[in-house]
C-alpha cells in the first residue's frame, strides 16, 4: 500500500510539472505571437494632405521642386522618408505635382532649363514638362500627386 501511495505522488509531481511548463509554454507562445504579427494587424498609414509651401514660390511655366519628411511605420520599424515633389504653374491657379523618382529604375530625375526636359542620368531617360517621357527606358509618366491650394499654401496627397 505504501508503494501506491508513493507511485501516485510520482504520478502527481509528473502532472504539476508537465501541467505548470504547458502553461508557461502557453504563455510565452501566445506573447512570441503577438509580437510577431501584432504590427500586420496595425491599421494602415492613412492619406494625409502634406503642405509645401506658399504658391507664390512657384514661377509660371518652371517645375519648382519641394522637398518634405514623412514618418513611416512598416511592421514594427518606423523610418523617416524625404519625398521631392515638382509643381508646375502655367496660369497661376492651377498646378500639377510630380514624383521626382524616374518610372524606369527609381533614379532621381532633375530639371534641366536649358533643354525644357526632366533628365534621368541613370539610363538617360527624358521627360517634358509634364512628366511625360520623351526619350529612354522609362516605361511610363512620371507619378502625379493630388494637389490642393488653401490660403495660397500648396498641399499634395500622400500615403495610403
Amino acid at each position: 500500500m505504501g508503494e501506491q501511495n508513493e507511485l501516485s505522488r510520482r504520478n502527481f509531481m509528473q502532472t504539476a510539472i508537465l501541467g505548470i511548463g504547458g502553461f508557461i509554454g502557453i504563455v510565452f507562445g501566445v506573447s512570441a505571437v503577438a509580437y510577431v504579427v501584432g504590427p500586420t494587424l496595425k491599421k494602415k498609414q492613412t492619406e494625409t494632405w502634406v503642405r509645401l509651401g506658399p504658391t507664390s514660390k512657384v514661377e509660371l511655366g518652371i517645375p519648382t521642386l519641394f522637398t518634405f519628411k514623412i514618418e513611416t511605420q512598416t511592421g514594427w520599424i518606423a523610418s523617416t522618408e524625404e519625398i521631392s515633389v515638382y509643381v508646375l504653374s502655367t496660369d497661376g491657379r492651377t498646378y500639377i505635382a510630380m514624383s521626382n523618382i524616374c518610372t524606369h529604375l527609381g533614379c532621381r530625375i532633375r530639371w534641366i532649363a536649358e533643354q525644357d526636359e526632366f533628365f534621368c542620368p541613370c539610363h538617360n531617360g527624358e521627360f517634358d514638362i509634364t512628366g511625360n517621357v520623351v526619350a529612354g527606358p522609362p516605361p511610363r509618366p512620371l507619378d502625379r500627386y493630388e494637389v490642393k491650394v488653401e490660403n495660397d499654401q500648396l498641399f499634395v496627397l500622400v500615403g495610403g
